[in-house]
Parts: structure tokens; sequence; C-alpha cells
């Protein structure tokens, strides 16, 4: 049976669905948002107030209220604090909706002031400090997989180290670019994707209408991208290419970035995510047994990963310019 391709509305709410269930994509984003933190906070005295974010994919903006809040509880009304989202989006459509749903809830803060500039992907980013001296931080949340050229990669390394962020955060999904046989990237989707649909297990039971929509209109479309590798051309973004940490690290060492060490915060904070997202399943970090989701401390402290049992499913790490 050939799977029907999933609304725009029904991927939304599988995203949020699996959003709302699953540390997936909290692991990304709040683990980004720590690092982004501190590096405001290890500027403050010198930033105005001021921090602006560049989002190379901002698709619904789910990551953004949490960051908010937390800036929030640094300010006052005598001292506020500003925001300033610049992200990139699939459509315009998709921008207005990011933009009306985060200015709405923006407005519950009144110690801060947010704005937010929607460009569309592939646009020119143009005088991006707003304020001087501000902090700015560079966001790759799932991002390069989508650049299905090497030069393409390397091109948009090299404007954001021509920026000379504060901070660029990159977490991407584990997996292999490689043009290896059909069959090997088979049998290596197929242990991902064994492992996601294995950790749903922990969050939804089977029969739940949640959890079907997760499987059908969010993994299954990405099943199909994945079983289509060979039909895609090199500007199809719905076929993205996946790589191993260590892939990330070569790439973006060789573009004049140097890791950071995570801090403790970080993963103090990944620890309490799964202890308070997961149900039904042991919960282990390193050194446990390889029952359920896990957090792996990796590359001496400079990536955190979220693995389902001994399977890596997401990478986080950070970076700053040499």
């Amino acid at each position: 049976m050939i799977m029907k391709e999933p609304t725009s509305e029904e991927e939304f709410l599988a995203f949020t669905d699996l959003y709302r269930v699953s540390p997936y994509y909290q692991f990304a984003h709040f683990t980004a948002n720590q690092a982004i933190i501190e590096a405001f906070e290890k500027e403050e005295e010198s930033n105005n107030r001021a921090l602006h974010v560049i989002d190379f994919d901002v698709s619904y903006g789910f990551q953004w209220p949490s960051l908010i809040q937390s800036l929030s509880e640094k300010a006052t009304s005598g001292n506020r604090i500003l925001l300033q989202i610049t992200g990139y989006g699939r459509s315009l459509e998709e921008l207005q909706e990011t933009e009306s749903r985060l200015v709405s809830f923006s407005k519950g803060f009144r110690n801060l002031v947010f704005e937010f500039q929607g460009l569309l992907r592939g646009s020119k980013l143009i005088n991006p400090r707003k304020k001087k001296n501000e902090t700015v931080a560079v966001n790759l949340v799932s991002h390069l997989n989508t650049l299905n050229e090497f030069l393409k990669i390397s091109d948009t390394l090299k404007s954001i180290h021509s920026l000379n962020p504060s901070i660029v955060v990159l977490v991407e999904q584990e997996g292999s670019r490689s043009t290896r046989s059909f069959l090997s990237r088979f049998m290596e989707s197929l242990h991902y994707f064994a492992a996601m649909f294995d950790s749903l297990e922990d969050c939804l039971p089977l029969e739940s209408s949640e959890r079907l929509s997760i499987e059908k209109n969010h993994l299954g479309k990405e099943i199909k991208s994945r079983l289509n590798y060979d039909r895609c051309n090199d500007t199809d973004s719905n076929c993205p290419r996946y790589e191993k940490m260590e892939a990330w690290k070569g790439r973006m060492e060789s573009h004049g970035f140097s890791g950071i060490k995570l801090s403790s915060k970080s993963l103090i904070q990944a620890k309490l995510l799964l202890k308070i997202r997961t149900h039904y399943s042991p919960l282990q970090f390193d050194g446990g047994s390889s029952v359920g989701f896990r957090v792996f401390e990796r590359d001496d402290g400079r990536a955190i990963s979220l693995g389902w049992q001994d399977r890596c499913l997401l990478t986080a790490s950070v970076w700053h310019c040499l």
C-alpha cells in the first residue's frame, strides 16, 4: 500500500504530539537554550542586555517560549532584556504563524522586549547586528542535514563564521550521509526507526490516536524520505542526509570553530527532562543498563546525546569561532 502524504495540518499535529509526549525534540531545544542563556550571561556586563538569536530553521517556533520565559526571570521592569529572533522558514505562511505565536506568548512577559524577523530560507542576512555589543547566538537544530551538497554546508558555515557569533549550537540526528549501497542505508535506517518506534512505548499506549498520528504522519514521512534517497536530487530538502557526530565535528573544526564543553547544568537539565518525560521504562544514564531513554556525555563533555537503549538518536554540541 502506498502511503498518502500527510497534509500540513496532519504534519503539524503529529509534530505537536511527539513534542508533547517524548523527550526527543525537547532535549534538543532545552539543551540548545541552556547553552544560549549561558553565552548571554557570560557577556551580560557588555552586551547591553540584548540577545540576538539567528535560527536557520525556525520551523513552528516551539523552541523559543522556554527561552523567553527563562530570560524574563533574569529581567526586571526597570532593567529589561531585548530578545531578537531572526528565523528562517520554508514559507511566508509558516513564518507569519510562528511570529504570531511567539509575539502573543511574549506579551505575558512585560520585562522582556521581543522582536521577530522572518526570512525565507536562502535569503541573505543583511546587517544582522541590531544593537551594539549584543550577544549573537546561531541556532543550527536539524538544519545542516537538509543541505544536500557539501558545498552548501561549507558556504553556510563560512557565512556563520563571518558573523563572529558568541556561540553556535549544533543539534543533529545521528546517521550517515555515506553513498553506500541501498541495503546498508536500509539497515542503518531500520535500526534508527526501530529505536524511535520502541521509544514510543515509553510515551504512549499502543492504541492511542496520538501515537498513530506520530507513527503515520511524522515517522512515516521520514521513513518514506529515507527510502526515496536514491531518487532525491541535491536541492531536495525533504531528503535529509544525516551524519555521525564525528563527521560534524570535523566539518566544524575545518571551518574555524572550536568545541565548547557543555556545562554541568546542561547535563543535569537533560537528566531531569528524561525523569519527567519517561513513564514506563526504567531511566538510565551513562554506566547503567541499556534500557529505555539514556543521556550520553561524549567527546570529553563537548557533546551530549539522547539515546534509546544503546542507540544514539540526537547529539547536541556547542561551538565558538577561533
